[in-house]
């Protein structure tokens, strides 16, 4: 039962659902953004096309430098842009940025707050046959920790248009996470999208016997579990965080104040990601029990990204075995 209040895609469970990467809601958000701001300018390191950032540089070429394969250096130049007044938008992959150039965004960007905003592509499991080395599932862990950075983990194209337009106001360093395929468009046009604030993606008028909270694409998996359910008579919510820095506590603290117990999915390491930013609320507020879908103290490896996801166990088959056992406690 999705939250038709929140206008979501109504084709999300049908077959001929629309699909797209949200790189490309980067893109042509970061357009828009530079249209109204024009101190905006991009950066990348020899990956233009593949982050996306080719849309910006089709239509505001001189406001664009190429640093070339040189991560820590693309940081350093943005941070000294950010000090002349501009707001660069500097794309990369996670494994790169913040993967290779950390101590430059710690020392130069966080601790002088520059308005510098990190884009980063190909994070998580989706990045499949290009293996351990590219798949980042730790770069939230590595940017939630630093101080003043603003993190976004968009769930699809629109969300990632949305966000990249809202962090261009945001007077300080943005990190956005991005992945690489093409995955469910879940939200719309009209979707509201606000820094700091979860949506109940999932919302059946029962009370909820059990809440998932999920972020970037792989909250497509938790809706279809979430629908299995209902049709069960079984109330599962589900409950989106495309901002886990600022993190919407009151909403995650009332979640599981009325489902009695919470399923984290991510697609990215359990520590120091999602699952470990929810559980730092709860532990703190309303203690409850909690199951963790997500990379298990594991590197990734070459696949296809349906097979790995089955094998690191964060299908839907596994979403569902982690509803099943909290529902089980709760008995």
């Amino acid at each position: 039962m999705l939250n038709q209040d929140l206008k979501l895609n109504s084709k999300i469970f049908s077959e001929d659902a629309e699909k797209e990467t949200n790189r490309k809601g980067f893109g042509e958000g970061l357009v828009l953004a530079a249209e109204n701001n024009k101190n905006i300018v991009g950066l990348t390191a020899d990956l233009t096309r593949s982050t996306s950032m080719d849309l910006f540089v089709d239509k505001y070429p001189e406001r664009f430098v190429q640093v070339g394969v040189a991560e820590q250096n693309l940081i350093t130049v943005a941070a000294g842009m950010a000090e002349m007044g501009k707001i660069p938008f500097v794309s990369s992959y996670a494994i790169f940025s913040p993967g290779r150039n950390w101590e430059q965004i710690r020392n130069v960007i966080c601790h002088n707050n520059l308005s510098v905003k990190i884009i980063a592509s190909h994070g998580g499991l989706s990045v499949g046959k290009d293996g351990a080395s590219h798949q980042a599932l730790e770069d939230l862990s590595l940017m939630r920790c630093l101080p003043h950075m603003t993190v976004l983990s968009p769930c699809d194209v629109f969300e990632a248009k949305k966000a990249t337009i809202e962090a261009a106001k945001i007077d300080g360093p943005v990190y956005l996470r991005l992945s690489r395929d093409k995955t469910p468009q879940i939200t719309t046009e009209e979707t509201l999208f606000e820094i700091g604030k979860a949506q109940m993606f999932f919302n059946p008028p029962m009370i909820a016997q059990a809440g998932i909270i999920s972020t970037g694409p792989i909250i497509y998996k938790a809706l279809q579990v979430a629908q299995k359910f209902a049709e069960r008579g079984i109330s599962v919510k589900v409950l989106n965080i495309s901002s886990l820095r600022p993190l919407d506590f009151e909403s995650i603290i009332n979640l599981a104040k009325e489902a009695g117990a919470i399923i984290t999915v991510e697609d990215h390491q359990i520590v120091g990601g999602l699952g470990s930013s929810v559980s730092e609320v709860l532990a703190q507020n309303y203690p409850t029990p909690i199951e963790f879908v997500g990379v298990h103290d594991q590197f990734g490896q070459s696949g296809d990204p349906e097979e790995l996801y089955n094998y690191y166990h964060m299908n839907i088959s596994h979403i569902e075995a982690a509803v099943e056992k909290v529902l089980g406690r709760k008995k």
